[in-house]
């Protein structure tokens, strides 16, 4: 049987008991998990050779349902289902390497990514630039529910909060995805690390290799500018409108918005 989530995500999934992957309910379509390895992510650790959890993460992209499957792929919306593993990577909490999304062939854009948690607690880190100045740095500290929305051209991870639990989380992606790890790995990583410290919060440590910046922690907040209705989880304003989430396949939409925007 299958652990529920904390947060329904408008779609009939559940946590595998015993490894990082999610179990379909009825009408449901995913693929096999990918899982993303420790020594993956170790370039952009402040300890590389660091021991953790392995794997650190397993992801399913392109998840949804039987019904919507025709209308997700003509409008180029690919749904993510990602769950990573509780523990720690040395002294950074279990997270993703970080990475800048690639333009998309269809859009000439870098797209956005709009994450929404369903269990655990999240830290979505995002930096304007993956260049020595990385212009504004924010960590958003996320729950079960809460949606957070990563702009074009950022570099970005995603955080497990919570070193005693897993944590899982859905995510909007363009269809023509692709990462950029260029600007990051050449930089040892991002431009903040997050660092466990011995009371189990998590406290910010600069990378080196960039230039001097500052960090913006706050909660999540909702995007009116964007459309997209807090009350309802991701999937369901899809289903219920699907173009309210078309400013992820297609950021021309939004191009006003994007230049001040912030997650």
């Amino acid at each position: 049987m299958s652990i529920a989530l904390e947060f329904d995500p408008g779609l009939p999934l559940g946590l595998a008991q015993s490894r990082l992957a999610f179990e379909y309910g009825p009408g449901v379509f995913g693929p096999e998990h990918e899982m993303r390895r420790l020594d993956a992510i170790r370039p952009s650790l402040r300890d590389p050779k660091c021991s953790g959890p392995d794997p650190v993460y397993g992801i399913a992209m392109d998840v949804g349902r039987e019904s919507e499957r025709a209308a997700l792929q003509q409008r180029m919306l690919l749904f993510g289902a990602v769950v990573y593993a509780a523990g720690r990577m040395g002294e950074e909490p279990v997270r993703s390497q970080g990475h800048i999304h690639a333009i998309a062939p269809h859009s000439g854009w870098s797209p956005p990514e709009v994450f929404e948690i369903w269990s655990g607690k999240a830290i979505i880190y995002a930096q304007q630039r993956a260049e020595d100045d990385p212009g504004r740095c924010i960590a958003v500290r996320a729950g079960a529910g809460d949606q957070v929305v990563v702009p074009p051209g950022w570099a970005h991870c995603v955080i497990n909060a919570d070193p005693a639990s897993r944590m899982a989380f859905g995510a909007w992606c363009d269809r023509q995805y692709g990462f950029d790890y260029t600007g990051v790995r050449a930089h040892r990583g991002l431009a903040w690390f997050p660092l466990l410290a011995a009371s189990g919060e998590i406290e910010w440590q600069p990378n080196p290799h960039y230039a001097k910046s500052t960090i913006e922690e706050h909660a999540p907040r909702s995007y009116p500018e964007l459309g997209l209705d807090p009350s309802r989880s991701l999937y369901r304003q899809f289903v219920d409108d699907p173009e309210s989430v078309m400013f992820v396949a297609n950021p021309g939409r939004a191009a006003e918005v994007w230049p001040a925007f912030a997650p």
